[in-house]
């Protein structure tokens, strides 16, 4: 049998309690993630969060998606000194998407960070994070959009020569936003893409790399032709990657 020359895209799964869905802990993703990595050529594998699996995933893996949720980082990690009180961590998912960005920018797989996913890229590549947008950002947008994730809350300013300008060919880009938390410094190798127009940082990318790129925006939902413009781009470059160029 010929091998599939579509590449696999690891997909980091989020993890709930017991309760709602099921009695005992579960794992969720919404389905958005996969039909759109599919759509534009990818095989979206979901990744369930085994730390001691990293190495086997990445061996077969040609991509990976770090995705979102409603959690956050713990701010231990990028050197905060005290914790808000809206931080919800999620202990096991962030060690596992730590450990699995880890390997993946050692290999060089593309990554694609996407909203909770470009928060903890920014913090794995050297940065740290703004806690709470409302309480840090004088005169802030809604980043937490009071309007459906299936429509915009706000533009994104984009950096021109970024590898994001490259792949959407916009200056301006409309997003859906779902976030109370952002990058506040990047590390020595991160460029900053895109903004909000109130400053906030809405886009990182990592030019050493062969595509690194965080959104913290959830182009899944294909709001504009910016967003389906990313995911091709991304699984362009897994495809690649898999063909070995």
């Amino acid at each position: 049998m010929r091998t599939s020359p579509r590449p696999a895209i690891g997909v980091t799964l989020d993890s709930e309690p017991p309760g709602g869905y099921a009695k005992q802990p579960w794992y969720a993703l919404r389905e958005n993630y996969c039909d759109v990595l599919a759509e534009a050529g990818g095989v979206p594998l979901a990744l369930p969060h085994e730390p001691d699996l990293v190495e086997d995933y990445l061996a077969r893996l040609d991509g990976l998606v770090i995705t979102g949720g409603a959690f956050d980082i713990d701010p231990v990690l990028y050197g905060a000194g005290e914790r808000h009180p809206t931080v919800r961590l999620k202990e096991r998912r962030t060690r596992f998407e730590w450990a699995i960005t880890e390997g993946a920018l050692a290999r060089d797989l593309p990554i694609l960070g996407i909203c909770g996913g470009q928060q903890l890229l920014n913090v794995v590549l050297g940065g740290s994070l703004i806690q709470h947008i409302p309480d840090a950002v004088p005169d802030a947008l809604p980043h937490e959009q009071p309007n459906p994730r299936t429509e915009p809350g706000h533009e994104v300013l984009v950096e021109p020569g970024t590898l994001l300008h490259r792949l959407t060919r916009a200056e301006r880009l409309l997003v859906n936003s779902a976030h109370h938390q952002a990058a506040e410094t990047v590390g020595p190798s991160v460029v900053v893409s895109g903004r909000a127009p109130d400053g906030v940082i809405e886009a990182i990318e990592d030019p050493r790399r062969s595509f690194c790129l965080g959104v913290q925006w959830h182009p899944e939902y294909r709001i504009g032709a910016g967003d389906t413009a990313i995911l091709e781009g991304f699984v362009a470059a897994c495809r690649a990657r898999r063909r070995g160029g």
